[in-house]
């Protein structure tokens, strides 16, 4: 079986920018074992795999894989999910995703690059001593939501960029996302993402983390559009909006890769 295969840079305007996910899209579905061992193969922090929507309610469906299972929403596949569709139909400009455990998403066309609709998932305070003490931050608010969004506050983006957890206590935890964020000094607010449960210690630019840490920094901050930096060693730049229930992702992508993965 021949299998196309593109690995697009999402939240980035040049190469090695961003974070890289492998997108392919199937005429129908594998079994999930296999689409899990695609994920593992291309080791990536994130495998789209996208199947046209029969029911006709979207474009497409949409399902994300880690190297090591499959996630409830991933943000910067997503994003490069569009960017394929997009790139590909340049007549087009919206196309529409049809998630399992996210609802429906979507990406259209916004200038130069593109804006990415996600849920706005609103965490909710709750205290976190062993996320706490595992990221090896000092926390001044922490919050939780239920799809397992651990949002950690810090003092300022020194405090952010100087994070230094330890992987097998937050693995251990159990299959959650760590956010550890603050008001930025270059841009509204700046963020680190750690997910070792899912074999990415750090993830480059996390979209579902801004689905999450919009909400709280829109009433944070006191104005419902802002701009964001993920400080990763690649990191990533992007802009966001609160719109109602929605959150509103901007940026960029870069096609790095085009092939055919033989199954």
């Amino acid at each position: 079986m021949r299998l196309p295969i593109v690995q697009i840079d999402a939240f980035a305007t040049k190469p090695f920018e961003g974070n890289p996910a492998a997108v392919m899209p199937l005429a129908a579905w594998l079994e999930d074992d296999v689409l899990q061992a695609i994920a593992a193969e291309n080791n990536l922090s994130e495998t789209a795999f996208l199947v046209p929507d029969e029911s006709g309610a979207s474009d497409f469906e949409l399902r994300w894989f880690t190297p090591a299972a499959e996630v409830a929403l991933c943000g910067h596949a997503t994003l490069a999910s569009g960017h394929f569709v997009l790139s590909s139909d340049p007549a087009r400009d919206r196309v529409t995703f049809a998630t399992r455990q996210a609802g429906q998403l979507a990406v259209e066309r916004d200038g130069v690059g593109y804006a990415l609709s996600l849920p706005a998932w609103r965490p909710s305070a709750k205290p976190l001593p062993e996320i706490v003490a595992a990221l090896g931050v000092t926390a001044i608010e922490t919050l939780w939501h239920d799809k397992g969004y651990a949002l950690v506050i810090v003092a300022d983006e020194a405090a952010v960029r100087a994070a230094k957890p330890d992987g097998r206590a937050l693995k251990a935890l159990g299959p959650f996302v760590h956010i550890v964020a603050a008001r930025g000094d270059e841009t509204d607010i700046v963020s680190r993402v750690f997910t070792d449960f899912f074999d990415i210690p750090e993830d480059p630019v996390t979209g579902s983390a801004h689905a999450v840490m919009v909400p709280y920094w829109a009433e944070r901050i006191g104005r419902d559009s802002f701009t964001a930096f993920q400080a990763s060693a690649r990191g990533g730049h992007l802009t966001c909006r609160l719109d109602g229930e929605q959150v509103v992702l901007g940026g960029a992508c870069v096609t790095v890769i085009e092939g055919t993965f033989f199954l």
